[in-house]
């Protein structure tokens, strides 16, 4: 839900409601990424390296970082617009650096805590298919939610985007959200922490670089599988980037929506994808893991190329959501596919990893995982910060030129297209199958078994 709120409205809160110009935001959102994305693999490792009586490695962290990202979550919705200049981009800059903090703490051990919960090749994907659920319905609650009731318009505000006052209250309920959330997370869970695997395996950890982070880092970017996901997740989330950036400027100014159609337009993706879920669990059972991701970046690609279309002819559209179903129809199905099936993509790359090595670390590979999309997605939102600059977006206007509404809409269809063509480059090259997982886990249980006396 925090996530959200700010990949969502960050940027266009800062631009349209504190007058920062973009580029600035873009210089403060790129540093506050990298910072989040740096904190992931030593969140990772410390939480591997945990070793608590009653809590295990992962649950104290998960509290812990909840509580946190809640409070300070407060902060950052409440800056007045009136203030100078540098004290507002100082103010934001301090509480954006710290809510990543305390995101990484709550939701790196958080991933690799759902990598933990089972070995079998296909319940994983189930495992991750119920986490992304939920993880969607907080995108929903978040962007659905958010236009459709805490930017409803007013008579000040026809367009309740605009409205300062809303983002207050949408702050206050993600803060009260999360902290619930992550309290739930950690005492329905509490009873698997006798059974979690830890990092060292069967093996002894005096292997070298096993108590390194830079050498578990090291050792999971050696991981060829992993790398091959690492990759794709890295463009799939450079697309999210460029939806997240520009979606909400796109919608309000190229297309002239007000809050309710943008509630449909983003409500109907994040349902698609969240029903979804039951059909890519199907779909990898019958086609593997691989294949299923492809077609995924092909369902994406092919919503980009309609959105495209869309923005050429939306003079004829105007502002009528129902237009974009389709668009949100075919985007949300794949973003579906591509949202769960990675994760269980990485749990299965830890298995060679142990194979190899003998050791499990959960918490370097997802926070590695996450340290790589996270610099290239923070370059992405620099880069569109400054092209705001560039292509003439001024929110002091109440109507953008027609060469800018343009150029925002083709930035986002066109950006997003090219991202997840590369994504599809690097899927090609994931070699393992359930086939092959096979083969390893009982090569591992032979390798397990007593000698014969």
């Amino acid at each position: 839900m925090i996530y959200q709120v700010v990949a969502a409205y960050l940027v266009f809160y800062a631009t349209s409601i504190l007058m920062i110009p973009g580029s600035l935001v873009g210089l403060l959102v790129g540093i506050s990424v990298i910072w989040d994305g740096v904190t992931d693999p030593f969140m990772g490792y410390l939480s591997d390296r945990t070793k608590t009586r009653h809590c295990g490695r992962r649950h104290p962290y998960i509290l812990i970082g909840g509580l946190g990202s809640a409070t300070v979550n407060l902060l950052l919705w409440t800056i007045h617009p009136e203030l100078n200049l540098i004290i507002k981009f100082i103010w934001l800059f301090a509480v954006i650096i710290l809510l990543k903090t305390f995101t990484t703490i709550c939701s790196t051990p958080y991933i690799a805590l759902g990598a933990e919960l089972s070995v079998d090749y296909h319940e994983r994907t189930l495992i991750q298919g119920i986490r992304t659920i939920f993880f969607l319905s907080g995108f929903l609650l978040a962007t659905v939610g958010g236009m459709a009731f805490f930017f409803e318009g007013t008579a000040l505000y026809p367009q309740g985007q605009l409205n300062p006052a809303a983002y207050r209250e949408i702050g206050i309920a993600a803060s009260i959200l999360v902290f619930l959330c992550s309290a739930i997370t950690v005492l329905a869970t509490r009873k698997y922490i006798r059974v979690l695997p830890q990092e060292n395996g069967s093996a002894p950890t005096s292997l070298p670089g096993a108590r390194s982070l830079t050498g578990r880092f090291r050792d999971a970017l050696n991981n060829k599988p992993f790398r091959c996901v690492v990759v794709g997740y890295l463009f799939t989330n450079i697309a999210t980037a460029f939806a997240s950036t520009l979606g909400l400027h796109v919608f309000t100014y190229t297309f002239g929506m007000n809050n309710r159609a943008i509630a449909v337009i983003f409500g109907s993706l994040f349902v698609v994808s969240i029903l979804s879920q039951p059909a890519w669990v199907v779909i990898t059972r019958r086609i593997d893991k691989r294949p299923a991701v492809i077609l995924g970046i092909g369902l994406a690609s092919a919503g980009c190329v309609l959105l495209s279309l869309l923005i050429f002819f939306r003079s004829s559209i105007g502002s009528n959501a129902l237009a974009m179903l389709p668009f949100s129809i075919l985007t949300g199905f794949g973003i579906g596919g591509l949202s769960s099936i990675p994760a269980s993509m990485v749990a299965d790359t830890i298995d060679l990893e142990e194979a190899e090595t003998g050791i499990r670390s959960e918490g370097v590979f997802y926070g590695s995982m996450t340290l790589v999309y996270k610099i290239a997605q923070s370059a992405a939102i620099l880069v569109l910060g400054v092209l705001l600059d560039l292509i003439g977006f001024d929110a002091s206007l109440a109507e953008q030129t027609r060469a800018t509404v343009l150029t925002l809409g083709l930035l986002l269809s066109v950006g997003g297209l090219f991202s997840f063509q590369m994504a599809r480059l690097a899927y090609r090259n994931y070699t393992l199958t359930q086939a092959k997982l096979r083969l390893i886990r009982s090569q591992m249980a032979a390798d397990n078994e007593p000698a014969d006396p």
